[in-house]
């Protein structure tokens, strides 16, 4: 135990779990260093100084960026342990990597020595797979489980990994989404899963249609909107073809986290978007062509249904594979066409 001298957060205390949990996704949190507090504000250590302009596009207008000594504790690292840095992610209490890595167990151990608070480390035995995009899993190190509970923006999924989709991963675009959220607005999300988009979303909207086509997601779901005390959900099983009927031209915004296959379903979307509504559309894409062939597949679709579009806004949400990556557009649906 020593004291060092870091950048840190300062945030007001209640503010400070939403905040904290920017930091993480951020990769900026300083996990070797003791979180301080007074009265008012706690200070978040980091490593490294940042660009608070950074937090205050995802509303954390009121941090401020300072220098305090703090107590350190001096760890290990991963090129210390392995000789090299592995990819995993963390899920809750549970750690996610590539059980076909030659040193799998490796990793697994050095995982738990490195993160106390990480009591599984899960190896992927293979890609997701079927309709509901699950994938199996090995225990590689710790308690033999697939169950966690896990912490997002102020928001708390529980989760069974072996049995529904979920990816920490768009825990910053799914604030992205949220903040865009009147109060007035009615949001339908056509496939939910457990809750990710739906419940932060529903925290600002006037209400949130939650459908998935599978019925265990959709138990979770139940469990995470009560776990969170949202009330103005409505929650549907089953496939959005059948229920697309009973949506026209409804919602204020459509997500449709689908990305392999959304494009099959822009004809439901549009059917439930009101005119001057929004569609977040997902969509796995070539680096040689991120946003240009969705254009034009959103532009046929909107134009077979009668509608006109514009694209507001488009991104890359992340990295999907060597050459892939994992984009949004974010569609305005401008008007029927007479």
């Amino acid at each position: 135990m020593g004291c060092r001298r870091f950048w840190c957060v300062r945030v007001l205390k209640e503010r400070g779990e939403v905040v904290r949990g920017a930091l993480v996704e951020m990769g900026v949190f300083q996990r070797d260093a003791a979180v301080q507090r007074d009265e008012t504000y706690l200070y978040f250590p980091i490593t490294g100084e940042i660009d608070v302009n950074e937090l205050a596009e995802d509303g954390f207008s009121d941090v401020k960026l300072l220098q305090r000594d703090f107590e350190y504790t001096e760890r290990q690292t991963f090129e210390e342990i392995l000789g090299f840095t592995p990819s995993y992610e963390m899920i809750g209490d549970i750690a996610v990597t590539d059980s076909e890595d030659s040193d799998a167990k490796e990793i697994a151990d050095a995982i738990l020595l490195m993160h106390k608070n990480i009591t599984t480390v899960l190896g992927m035995l293979g890609p997701v797979q079927g309709e509901f995009r699950i994938r199996d899993f090995c225990v590689l190190a710790g308690e033999p489980k697939t169950h966690t509970i896990h912490k997002e923006y102020g928001c708390r999924y529980e989760i069974d990994l072996a049995r529904v989709y979920f990816t920490p991963r768009l825990g910053t675009e799914r604030k992205r989404i949220a903040d865009q959220i009147g109060s007035g607005d009615l949001v339908v999300d056509m496939f939910a899963g457990v809750g990710p988009f739906a419940i932060p979303i529903a925290k600002s909207a006037r209400r949130v249609v939650a459908i998935d086509k599978n019925p265990v997601a959709i138990e979770y779901l139940k469990r995470n909107v009560q776990l969170n005390k949202v009330e103005n959900v409505e929650i549907i099983c089953g496939d959005v073809r059948e229920v697309a009927h009973g949506l026209r031209h409804i919602a204020d915004h459509v997500i449709m986290n689908l990305p392999h296959s959304a494009d099959e379903f822009l004809d439901c979307a549009m059917g439930i978007v009101k005119p001057g509504g929004i569609i977040h559309y997902y969509d796995i894409r070539e680096e040689d062509d991120l946003f240009l062939g969705a254009h034009e597949t959103i532009e046929h679709a909107a134009n077979a249904c009668g509608m006109t579009a514009r694209v507001l806004d488009e991104r890359i949400v992340r990295s999907y594979s060597p050459h892939q990556y994992n984009v949004v557009l974010d569609v305005q649906i401008c008007s029927i066409a007479r």
